[in-house]
């Protein structure tokens, strides 16, 4: 069974002239063993709800999951599909991603992400297990990872965060075989990866990993053990390749004919390419054959709970949210426009938070240690702790880039609609997770503070300056930059509503005041005219954020000078990017001169103010002062933006 999956591996990488034989092969007996003897799936139903996750972090060798998938039985995953691995409209791609076959539960391939999303999925696994009990949650989360994912930085936020939290079920099986691309690994690292899981709070052990019952055994050991394990699997790469085993060779390009000959004979596989002898194919299509009675089974314990938690866990788990869930959100929308607070956005956030949660359980927030900065915790919620999951707010501590990957795990393991916070200026700690986030279309919500020079005395090491853009560059990702309170919560409910990519709310420190006088949902287009000019508009001014209260006052002086002016907010350029040419030619009105306004850079303005049109906001790096100091100091004011619409009137 395990010399099934060297062999389909070793002739698509061959076939596909591109690939990683060599992982597959060495790692097909550890997979045998966890798939054929531990692994709780049902091919026939890949979203069954209390399967067992299986990440392969180690992405490069995604043949090994083809072939798993293929050998199994899962409908979508042919023989034709592995012929055609890392050919374009295939399945099989070059690395394993979400969505283009069953089986697969998460897209890998930079290394280490695959590790970060498993704490994830074992993390809402844990949540969910305390909200409904074993009968309907209990599952663990597998993953195979190599010697690049434990090196990746995010390995140790990702395990330490585990070790901490005591996530008892999951476990960790690191292809223990010493290489990497350029050699061995001793040529870079030295590390005792047992002792670092070990100080990280993880039970570690190791076995010989083509050893098929010390394989097992250490499962099986680690299946009953409360704190996350790591096995260390001693392999051999490339293993059956008489000539090329145990070295890089294996690791990155294909065999080649003769010494995938010499691996036939060595492993005794004489059947010709992409062919499975009937009785290895019977004996592992029996294995997925299995999980139909265990899920089966499910549904029955899932049937005998209450009909309202059935409900529930139903909705959740599909990812719908409940009908009316927008009703606390418009009441505190209506608050708002009869209070106006001036308030910062991060605050006004918070405010959403309050309003919108008890209507969405499914909700779990957290911070990077920012907590009280990034305003993300509620006064009714509870902490995620050690042992005790019942909470609905996890304390990530300074791991901004693990705490991304894990809340991309849990959206994928589903029932939990992760937000977390940190300050604006740390997403690039975060960048790679907001990626996969937009590239698996993942609801995940990151809440950025502190989103210009407007943080103030903390500096520019701590002032985003272009952040905005850089997010804005990464396709398939919402980057909201609310104006006030009501944009604020308008823009969670946009968030919140958006099941098929990321947001990203970029929230001031700084308090503004309340621009938006009507009910009506205007950020749901992106932008709009927030102050339509007095006469024949003659200039235009485009801002975001807190930004919008400049460019209001701005008007009024252009106005005072008979210069008729109109205002657009304009809190996610992605939205209103969608929107007919017509709309955003109403809106941006190309035959006035337009100005943009944003504490941050310019790049991507200038297809909305055009050759003619201008920019107020930042060129180069911020300074430490107070906020009010910064902004006159960088020309981001009322009259600098007045005047710089006069300076192109002609």
């Amino acid at each position: 069974m395990a010399n099934a999956i060297r062999a389909l591996s070793m002739d698509a990488v061959q076939k596909a002239n591109s690939g990683h034989p060599g992982m597959p092969m060495g790692m097909a007996d550890v997979a045998t063993v966890l798939f054929s003897k531990y692994l709780a799936f049902d091919p026939r139903r890949p979203d069954w709800p209390d399967r067992d996750r299986f990440v392969l972090s180690a992405g490069h060798g995604s043949m090994l999951l083809y072939s798993l998938l293929y050998l199994t039985g899962y409908a979508d995953m042919t023989i034709d599909e592995l012929k055609s691995f890392r050919q374009f409209g295939s399945r099989t791609a070059g690395h394993p991603e979400y969505g283009h076959a069953a089986g697969v539960e998460t897209t890998t391939g930079p290394l280490g992400q695959g590790l970060g999303n498993a704490v994830g999925m074992a993390l809402a696994e844990r949540i969910l297990n305390a909200r409904f009990g074993d009968t309907v949650v209990d599952h663990f989360t597998y993953v195979i990872a190599g010697d690049g994912c434990l090196m990746e930085g995010i390995s140790h936020e990702a395990a330490s965060l585990a070790g901490h939290l005591k996530l008892g079920k999951l476990v960790v099986l690191f292809d223990d075989n010493s290489i990497s691309i350029d050699g061995s690994v001793d040529l870079t690292c030295s590390d005792n990866q047992m002792a670092r899981f070990a100080a990280h709070g993880w039970h570690v052990l190791d076995c010989d990993g083509h050893d098929h019952k010390a394989v097992a055994d250490a499962i099986e050991a680690a299946r009953n053990e409360p704190r996350p394990s790591l096995i260390a699997c001693k392999t051999i790469i490339g293993y059956g390749a008489p000539n090329k085993q145990g070295t890089a060779a294996t690791h990155g390009a294909p065999l080649g004919d003769e010494e995938i000959q010499a691996a036939r004979e060595k492993l005794g596989w004489p059947s010709a390419p992409f062919e499975v002898p009937d009785d290895v194919l019977d004996a592992w299509r029996l294995v997925g054959a299995r999980g139909a009675s265990r899920s089966a089974a499910w549904d029955v314990r899932l049937a005998e709970i209450d009909q309202d938690r059935h409900e529930t866990f139903k909705r959740i788990m599909s990812g719908r949210l409940p009908d009316g869930w927008e009703a606390g959100i418009e009441a505190h929308i209506a608050k708002l426009l009869q209070d106006k607070p001036n308030v910062a956005t991060r605050k006004a956030s918070q405010m959403a938070i309050e309003a919108l949660q008890p209507a969405l359980p499914e909700m779990v927030g957290g911070s990077a240690d920012l907590t009280g900065s990034n305003l993300t915790r509620t006064g009714t919620m509870t902490a995620v702790t050690p042992g005790d999951f019942a909470g609905s707010y996890i304390y990530y501590g300074v791991r901004e880039h693990g705490m991304a990957a894990a809340m991309n795990g849990m959206a994928l393991h589903g029932g939990v609609i992760p937000y977390g916070g940190t300050f604006l200026v740390f997403s690039d700690y975060c960048r790679p997770s907001i990626r996969l986030s937009a590239l698996m279309g993942q609801r995940v919500i990151y809440v950025m503070t502190h989103d210009s020079i407007g943080l103030g005395e903390d500096g520019p090491t701590h002032q985003p300056v272009e952040h905005l853009a850089a997010l804005r560059a990464i396709p398939n990702v919402r980057v909201f930059r609310p104006a006030d309170a009501v944009e604020t919560a308008e823009c969670w409910r946009l968030a919140l509503s958006h099941d098929s990519g990321p947001s990203v709310l970029a929230l001031s420190r700084q308090g503004t005041p309340q621009v938006r006088a009507e009910a009506k949902d205007l950020s749901a287009r992106g932008g709009y005219i927030l102050k339509e000019a007095a006469g024949e508009a003659k200039v235009t001014l485009i801002a975001t954020g807190t930004e919008v209260a400049l460019a209001l006052a701005a008007r009024k002086q252009l106005q005072a000078d008979n210069i008729p002016t109109a205002v657009v907010s304009m809190p996610c350029r992605e939205i209103f990017d969608a929107q007919d040419e017509d709309y955003r030619n109403q809106t941006l009105r190309p035959g006035t001169v337009r100005i943009a306004v944003e504490a941050a850079s310019p790049f991507g303005w200038e297809r909305y103010v055009g050759e003619n049109g201008g920019f107020v906001g930042m060129t180069g790096f911020g300074a430490s002062a107070p906020a009010e100091q910064l902004y006159e100091h960088f020309g981001i004011t009322p009259a600098a933006i007045a005047e710089a619409a006069k300076g192109r009137l002609g």
